[in-house]
């Protein structure tokens, strides 16, 4: 029997199981995709918030600054992509001006550093590629951009190198108690644990119904977005967004840690958790919106178009409390934004919670939070061909537009959670992130990684299980 095991291996389930792994305890992790970061970790606006939105003295406001905090200081730790861009919210008449005016005091009462009211004239002269129909605009300079792919990643990393077990593709299908905790069923077979975290996202209702009374209910609400050539990417140096409506912090323009604009999302309630559809209708509200904002947007230059589902619930505030009936058993539900910003925050509060449900907490003498990433393009002409001579695979530019080696593919292949997939490779390294998409490196990538696990090239996926790229051989002795 392990001690904890933390359902979902999102950024909420890695940063949970990278703190659990501190102290002395076995720690399993149970994701039910072939990777981590495979739901709305991957597919959303990749803003660390600055914290004004929140009602004051809800979990949302705390757990939002205190994460904003920390999600910096981890990702320099972690070296993970982070940019202190800072964020702006636009007015556009009277109601926006009152609204800015209520943000800075829901800022100001939640602790949010440096925010400031901006005049038209100041605002302009900060953007001026935004809208001339601006009235003002509310300044937090806090607010910052970042990889959340690989921040989760490097955070489910640190929790392996630290002696956590992660069993990927094993979703869990039912729960009961037993003497001294819970027994999970997966297809990959029974985990008994004494505590149970659950992180599982827009289904972590259907999870804690498995165990315990209905508490909550999630309505997933998806987002498209357009992510645009870095050839707009320096449009705009802020995170601009419009007025928060009812339905979010509305359609947003912002640059992107790897240099790229992102422009979205919209809202549309949807049935399941897992419907990432982009729709003609969809993004066409996404350009109207933003248009508003920054007139100047190019869309020829739109380079993907992508959705990412939110865990909207029934309940105004996050879900972080034990399961009724249930002890030891933590639900992490509702984590919507600001989800990915208060990350860190809400991994510390659910392993209090365990502390307060009976589990010891001994920190461990050895334990590593620290990760170093080579990314060629980034290094010295010196540094380069050191590396090089070291090791030649880092001469072969295999990603022409991300400027990716094969050095840094093959690296990615044999990490602690080593990709089995296309686009596993593509949020690791950034091989197939730039303007053609994989388009000419794609097929390169799949070779080496049917060299590098041993296993033949029809057997490698795309992305999720099942997105199989080859069927069959069609020449050669051996094609079917």
């Amino acid at each position: 029997m392990v001690d904890v095991t933390v359902i979902g291996c999102g950024v909420i389930g890695a940063a949970t199981a990278a703190m659990l792994a501190k102290y002395d305890l076995s720690v399993m992790v149970l994701e039910a995709q072939n990777d981590v970061a495979t739901g709305t970790t991957k597919a959303n606006s990749a803003i660390i918030h600055a914290g004004y939105d929140p009602e004051p003295e809800t979990q949302m406001a705390r757990l939002n600054v205190e994460g904003n905090r920390l999600c910096k200081e981890w990702a320099k730790q972690l070296d993970v992509p982070c940019k202190e861009i800072g964020s702006l919210v636009l007015a556009f008449d009277e109601a926006d001006l009152a609204m800015i005016n209520e943000l800075y005091r829901r800022g100001v009462a939640n602790g949010v550093p440096e925010l400031k009211l901006l005049s038209a004239e100041e605002l302009l002269a900060m953007e001026p590629k935004l809208s001339h129909e601006v009235k003002g605009a509310l300044l937090a300079p806090s607010a910052a951009v970042i990889s959340p792919w690989d921040f989760c990643l490097a955070l489910a990393e640190t929790a392996v190198k630290n002696g956590a077990q992660l069993k990927r593709s094993a979703p869990v299908t039912a729960i009961e108690k037993i003497e001294g905790g819970y027994r999970l069923h997966t297809p990959q077979g029974v985990v008994e644990s004494r505590m149970v975290v659950n992180a599982a996202g827009v289904f972590a209702d259907k999870v804690h119904d498995m165990i315990a009374p209905h508490a909550f209910t999630t309505h997933p609400s998806r987002g498209e977005y357009y992510l645009m050539d870095k050839s707009q990417g320096a449009l705009v140096d802020h995170v601009v967004f419009q007025c928060p409506n009812k339905d979010g912090k509305g359609v947003l323009v912002s640059p992107t840690v790897h240099g790229n604009l992102i422009v979205g999302p919209n809202a549309e309630p949807v049935a399941e958790g897992d419907d990432v559809a982009v729709t003609a209708d969809g993004l066409a509200f996404v350009r109207r919106q933003a248009a508003k904002s920054v007139p100047e947007i190019n869309y020829r230059d739109s380079i993907r178009n992508f959705a990412g589902v939110r865990a909207v619930t029934d309940q105004p505030d996050f879900v972080i409390a034990e399961a009724e009936g249930a002890p030891g058993f933590i639900d992490l539900g509702g984590i919507k934004s600001p989800g990915l910003s208060s990350a860190p925050a809400i991994a510390l509060q659910a392993v209090e919670l365990l502390g307060k449900a009976g589990l010891t907490l001994k920190e461990k003498e050895n334990y590593v939070f620290e990760r170093r990433e080579t990314r060629f393009k980034e290094l010295s002409s010196d540094e380069k061909a050191k590396l090089v001579e070291k090791s030649p695979a880092y001469g072969r530019v295999i990603c022409r537009c991300e400027t990716i080696t094969e050095g840094e593919i093959i690296a990615a292949l044999h990490s602690p959670i080593p990709p089995v997939s296309v686009d596993g490779v593509k949020r690791r390294c950034n091989a197939g992130m730039g303007r053609c998409q994989g388009g000419f490196c794609g097929p390169r990538v799949q070779e080496i990684i049917a060299r590098e696990l041993g296993v033949p090239q029809t057997e490698v996926l795309q992305d999720k299980a099942g997105s199989r790229i080859l069927l069959c051989k069609t020449k050669g002795e051996d094609a079917q």
